[in-house]
């Protein structure tokens, strides 16, 4: 009898084993497609490098930013590709922190990504996170073990528009794609901020952008981004926050940062990363 116990064991561990191994390729065929249309969907850049004098007429403080953070004749950014660690915040309300690693690979124009991120719930319990905007499709797809759907978002209005804020927001880690050549508008609001609004499609945001005493980004907040509670999407202020800034590739750029939801009863954090491998493509 416990032979035959044993024998049971080993049987359902190998299932186990085939069915990960399936869902980890599934999910690595998966990204590979999104990436492809990632890629697809790039159109040429037609200035491909900053210089000085297109800073004529911004508003004071977007100025002194971008003379901290690019020099002259610095090549315009076409793509990017992204490595994090951090955690994330598994409650709507509480705090519930989970680890996650991640990739992500940014498209500056047209503009996209997708973070593919990996985030331990328990033992052997592993959900795969897909968060991408993709040739004006917004698309928010998690997955158990790569391979039971348990959040499945796209084609909506609302998604497509705030996936287009996250890119939008975290430009900071690609600031030549907030230049005015690259189709950014600003607008003056105090010597210490200014909203830019950005067009993709039929889609138009304006977001405020918050600068520090050394002239970096700080902050950039949206007064109203869908988030998802429960089977409801409501609007909500939406805010994130970038720091310890260096040196790479010639520019300034954070390599931390932090993301919450703003409701009426208080800040509510759900993202903590910080930036583990970073490389830049420019126009040629």
């Amino acid at each position: 009898m416990w032979r035959i116990f044993q024998l049971i064991v080993l049987a359902l561990l190998a299932v186990i084993a085939v069915a990960l191994a399936y869902g980890a390729r599934r999910w690595q065929s998966t990204t590979n497609e999104m990436r492809a249309r990632l890629e697809a969907a790039r159109l040429p850049l037609t200035v491909k490098t900053y210089h000085i004098e297109e800073l004529e007429g911004l508003p004071a403080p977007v100025q002194r930013y971008f003379r901290t953070v690019l020099t002259d004749g610095q090549p315009i950014i076409a793509a990017v590709s992204v490595e994090h660690t951090g955690t994330f915040n598994m409650s709507e309300s509480g705090e519930q922190w989970r680890p996650f690693t991640s990739t992500q690979r940014v498209i500056t124009r047209r503009p996209g990504f997708d973070w593919e991120a990996r985030m331990p719930m328990a033992p052997g319990l592993v959900v795969r996170v897909h968060d991408a905007y993709i040739a004006g499709e917004g698309i928010l797809y998690a997955s158990l073990f790569g391979l039971a759907p348990v959040v499945n978002l796209r084609d909506a209005q609302e998604v497509a528009r705030g996936e287009l804020m996250r890119f939008f927001a975290e430009a900071a880690w690609y600031p030549t794609a907030l230049l005015p050549s690259q189709g950014v508008q600003w607008q003056a609001v105090d010597d210490r901020s200014a909203q830019a609004t950005l067009h993709d499609g039929e889609i138009t945001l304006t977001m405020l952008f918050r600068f520090n005493d050394n002239d970096l980004i700080e902050s950039v907040r949206a007064e109203a981004r869908g988030r998802t509670i429960g089977n409801a999407v409501i609007p909500t202020p939406w805010e994130g926050r970038f720091s310890h800034y260096e040196r790479r590739e010639g520019m300034l750029i954070p390599l931390e940062g932090e993301v919450a939801w703003l409701p009426p009863e208080g800040a509510h954090l759900y993202w903590r990363g910080r930036i583990t491998s970073i490389q830049y493509e420019f126009a040629e």
